[in-house]
């Protein structure tokens, strides 16, 4: 679903597609998808598995590439984002080097790039504390709760300042009160940086939580059943989910699931 309003738009897909030929014949996973993000959202991409929700975010970060249609990221092709280094990845596990610290670990990317050692101990300082880690930095990853590993993985993603965090499911297999924490740390981390953030969820309340805009897609092959901008306020507690307003855009969202289903 395109937008409108041209201004600010930082990621712009158009009619893309994605087919992956296999031994057992192609695999359709994108068709026909536009969609426009602008600076400072917080897009969520629900949908079943298989619908291409993680697949857009790797196009997105050029780790997979369309077979037909467009996508920009800040104006350029993925290819040239990544080269800018525009984005952060956060995958599904924490994905923390066992033999590095906390430390060592968010401050490879910034060694790879060649970052002074004073900036280096500068930003992990720095995004320890936006990730409320501080005093952590010379601990090792078994010696942290799946939740505080996410939480590192997410700071190595910030580690560089790029201005657009992709999250694939980052809190999907950490239990029901860590993730409802996380959620709230994340929210607090996206209004104090001002980041655009791309989020892949199975989970409707997380979606409907977390958004300034929800982005339902179909069974493959994945295209977009429904976008809806949320009107929930910028700042909310975890009990905004008892609301009305809540219920009925989580209603929406569910609704768009069956819809996208009918298609089939």
């Amino acid at each position: 679903m395109k937008d409108t309003d041209p201004r600010d738009t930082i990621i712009s897909a158009e009619n893309l597609s994605l087919t992956f030929q296999t031994n057992d014949g192609p695999v359709h996973a994108l068709k026909d998808v536009s969609l426009d993000v602008r600076q400072g959202d917080f897009v969520s991409f629900i949908g079943p598995s298989g619908c291409g929700k993680t697949t857009f975010l790797r196009v997105m970060a050029d780790l997979e590439h369309q077979t037909a249609g467009t996508i920009t990221v800040n104006g350029v092709t993925p290819e040239e984002a990544r080269r800018n280094r525009a984005y952060g990845y956060v995958f599904q596990a924490a994905g923390l080097y066992p033999w590095r610290t906390i430390g060592g670990n968010i401050r490879l990317p910034l060694e790879i790039m060649g970052y002074s050692r004073d900036e280096q101990a500068r930003r992990t300082t720095e995004v320890l504390e936006l990730v409320e880690l501080s005093g952590f930095e010379k601990k090792f990853p078994w010696q942290l709760s799946g939740g505080m590993q996410q939480r590192a993985s997410i700071a190595r993603a910030l580690a560089f300042d790029a201005d657009i965090l992709l999250m694939d499911e980052p809190f999907g297999a950490l239990d029901e009160i860590v993730r409802d924490h996380l959620n709230e740390q994340l929210l607090k981390l996206w209004d104090r940086t001002g980041k655009t953030i791309c989020f892949v969820t199975h989970s409707i309340p997380e979606a409907v939580y977390l958004s300034t805009k929800i982005v339902v897609m179909s069974p493959r092959p994945g295209r977009i059943a429904d976008v809806i901008d949320s009107p929930l306020p910028r700042h909310r507690p975890l009990d905004i989910r008892d609301s009305q307003q809540f219920i009925d855009i989580a209603h929406r969202v569910r609704e768009g699931l069956r819809a996208g289903h009918g298609d089939e």
